[in-house]
Order: C-alpha cells, then sequence, then structure tokens
C-alpha cells in the first residue's frame, strides 16, 4: 500500500495509493519547525509558513488559493515543533495542479515587503487572539513550564517582540537554510500511482536546495519537584494543564502510554471524565492528550472549571495518576481502550488527508513507515503490568508541572496538592 522513492537529492516521494477514491492528497512536508529556532528567531517557520500563501513569482496570493479551491479544492499548511507542512486536497484528475501550486509556493514565494509586513500584523493578531483564548493560552503557559528557557517551551507563533526582528533577510535565510532536499518529503495519498507520482516530483527535484540537514538542541531536564506557573487574569473560569514528562516517540513505552492515556482521559468513557465530570459535576470539560517529540514528551490533561472546584479537582486529578501506579487496569478496561484506539486508527485511514498525515509524521518522525497493522500489533501486545509500569515511570512529583490560567492571586497551596 506504501511505496517510498528517494531522488538522487535526497528528495523523498511517498504514496498510499488509494484507487478506490476520488481524491488526491498532496503534501510537502520539511522536517524543521519551531524547535529549531533559536530565541532570535522564535516564530520563524510560522511567519515562513504564512509568507508562502502570500505570492510567488507565478501567482499572486489570490491565484494560489483560486488555482486549488477554484476547482473544488482544499488548501492549508501547519507547523509544529518539529515539522512544517503544505497540503492540498481535489479531485485525483489534479493532481498535478495541486503539486505545481504547493511547489510554486515552497520554491518560489517572493516575500514581497509590502506583503510581509501585512502578514506580520496578521500574526500580531493570530498571536492575541489565542491569548485571548484561556483553554489555548493555558496550554502555551504549561509547555513554559514543562520545558524552560528552551524552544519546546517558546510559542510556535512567537510573541510581538520576536516578531518585530523577524526581517526579510533573516526568514529568507532561514528558509534557504533550513528547506532542503534531504529533509523535505512530498507525500501524494489516493487515486494516484506511485509510480504518476515520482515522475512528477522528478521533474521539479533539481529546483530543491541540497545541504546539511538542520540540528535541534536537545532537552536537558533538571526538574526535582512539581512546578507551578499561573497566570492570574479576570476570567470567569480556571483553566488548568497539568502535564507530565514522559517518552519519545522511540521509547518502547510509548504504546503502553497511549493505551494508558485512552483509560486516562481520552474520551467520555475515560477515568478522568467519569471521576470528575459524571461522579462529582465539577467541570463541564476533562480530557488528556499525549504528545512524543524526537528526545521527549509529555501527557497534558486540561479542564475548565469553577475556581471553586479547583482544589477537589485536582486531588481527585492526583488520585487518579496514584491509582494507575497501585494496580493495573482491569481486562475490561484494557480491551476497551485497545478496541478503541485500534478504532480510531482504522476510522482514521479511510481518508486521503489521514493516510497522507500517517505517512508524513512516520516518515520524518521514524525514517520510516510502520504498517497500520504493525502499530495495531503492538497495542494489542501491551500487558496492564506494562501500563502500570508505565505508569510507575512517569506519575511522579518531580515529572507533574501545572500551569493555570485564573483570577487567583497566589499559587502557593497548589504545589502540595501534587506532591
Amino acid at each position: 500500500m506504501y511505496q517510498v522513492t528517494q531522488l538522487p537529492n535526497g528528495l523523498r516521494v511517498a504514496t498510499a495509493e488509494m484507487p478506490f477514491m476520488a481524491s488526491v492528497s498532496v503534501g510537502i512536508w520539511v522536517g524543521v519547525g519551531s524547535r529549531y529556532e533559536s530565541a532570535e528567531l522564535n516564530g520563524a517557520c510560522h511567519f515562513i509558513e504564512h509568507m508562502l500563501f502570500k505570492g510567488t513569482a507565478k501567482r499572486t496570493a489570490e491565484e494560489i488559493s483560486q488555482a486549488v479551491e477554484g476547482v473544488g479544492g482544499y488548501l492549508n499548511a501547519f507547523t509544529s515543533e518539529e515539522m512544517t507542512c503544505f497540503h492540498a486536497r481535489a479531485h485525483a484528475d489534479r493532481f498535478d495542479d495541486l503539486l505545481d501550486v504547493l511547489a510554486d509556493m515552497v520554491l518560489r514565494s517572493k516575500f514581497a515587503p509590502a506583503e510581509l509586513a501585512k502578514e506580520r500584523e496578521v500574526i500580531k493578531e493570530e498571536v492575541v487572539m489565542y491569548r485571548d483564548q484561556p483553554q489555548q493560552h493555558v496550554q502555551e503557559v504549561l509547555n513554559a513550564t514543562l520545558w524552560p528557557n528552551h524552544p519546546l517551551g517558546r510559542s510556535i507563533t512567537g510573541d510581538e517582540k520576536a516578531l518585530d526582528t523577524l526581517s526579510r533577510a533573516k526568514l529568507l535565510t532561514y528558509l534557504e537554510n533550513n528547506y532542503l532536499a534531504g529533509n523535505t518529503l512530498i507525500v501524494v495519498a489516493g487515486n494516484v500511482t506511485h509510480r504518476r507520482a515520482v515522475k512528477a516530483v522528478s521533474r521539479l527535484a533539481k529546483f530543491f536546495k541540497s545541504g546539511s540537514c538542520p540540528q535541534f538542541v536537545p532537552v536537558k531536564t533538571e526538574q526535582r519537584e512539581p512546578r507551578v506557573n499561573l497566570c492570574t487574569r479576570k476570567v470567569e473560569q480556571t483553566q488548568i494543564a497539568l502535564g507530565i514528562r514522559t517518552c519519545s516517540r522511540h521509547d518502547e513505552r510509548r504504546s503502553a502510554l497511549r493505551l494508558l492515556n485512552t483509560i486516562l482521559g481520552e474520551n467520555m468513557s475515560s477515568r478522568l471524565f467519569q471521576v470528575i465530570r459524571e461522579e462529582h459535576g465539577l467541570a463541564y470539560s476533562i480530557y488528556s492528550t499525549p504528545s512524543f517529540y524526537a528526545d521527549t514528551g509529555d501527557l497534558v490533561i486540561s479542564a475548565g472549571l469553577d475556581t471553586e472546584n479547583l482544589s477537589p479537582t485536582l486531588r481527585l486529578i492526583v488520585r487518579e495518576l496514584k491509582r494507575f501506579t497501585t494496580a493495573p487496569p482491569s481486562a475490561a478496561e484494557l480491551r476497551r481502550a485497545r478496541d478503541y484506539t485500534i478504532g480510531q486508527i482504522d476510522l482514521s485511514l479511510e481518508s486521503t488527508d489521514n493516510q497522507m498525515n500517517w505517512l508524513g509524521e512516520q516518515l520524518l518522525g521514524y525514517g520510516k513507515i510502520f504498517q497500520p497493522a504493525e502499530v495495531k500489533r503492538r497495542l494489542r501486545a501491551v500487558t496492564a503490568g506494562e501500563i502500570r509500569a508505565a505508569a510507575h515511570d512517569f506519575f511522579r512529583p518531580e515529572r507533574l508541572n501545572l500551569a493555570l490560567v485564573s483570577p487567583l492571586k497566589t499559587e502557593a497551596r497548589l504545589v502540595h496538592l501534587l506532591r
């Protein structure tokens, strides 16, 4: 189902042939993201992502969107900590058009000074928008708490001060030094053959610059006790994000941690949802999410609640974390978590977009593609004892980091709850 071809200059083409689909999803993935930025260049990857939509030597900004949307397609991009992706989807007979537009954006964007000045202000508005949303802002406060003085702790979008220093010359230099053939991947998922995709990309390969791929700063952790970071604001609710440092995507415990997260807080059947919302009525929404990076990872529990409910909610969360360390999940819990997680994989891979994401994330993250059957086999092999062992490794006070956006004036009593 999956095929990968590496061209002579290091550019890779990966495909998921889905001949039964009408559409095709095309993505240009680059193995660079916000954690590759110095403090001076914070926000550069995200700024570049925006600028690639603002006009090329061949198309204006309006013509870029029209070239895809005008044929019934969809065009977007995203920047994460370790990768950037520009992607489009349309009917399969528009494959060549989609590839041409995306390659034009990545290879020939003009970075016109007037457009750059306007987009700088647009991104500043985006920064303010997220800051005005407590449930978003608390996640950035948490990242700064989990990864202090490290690129992972800084905002992907940058801040107003950093954005003002990102000149056209700096952005173009960053683009030239980091968007290289060796860390670029073109993924095609849908009703297009691998042979056709390789042939089309081969015509563009010479335009991708060769060079040494960028490196990131590894995480060094010196945390010895729980950390609490309070952002006091006039808000109606207290938003909390409890981050637990875990393991990298290469760690063998990741499958156990994935199922642990399902049991803990991924859905309405989870322990946290049932205890916090259904039994005690302390919060409308509570959920947990794992993230895996090249050398570290985290599991984040997020909730919005009345400030008066903060202490009892934290006590219950800590109680549930301890419960994982003292007793393995029941056979029924493990079976439900496994069936849910595998079911979500199966449902997601019916989409060409998600197949495109599966290939891009795995090839850039692991350097190879895991077949869905292999991932599901690993999940089925996880035992209740392995889940308990993972909880014992990670659910420790010196790995806990709590961020709050709240009307509270002090966080002094909260550290005690985490111990």
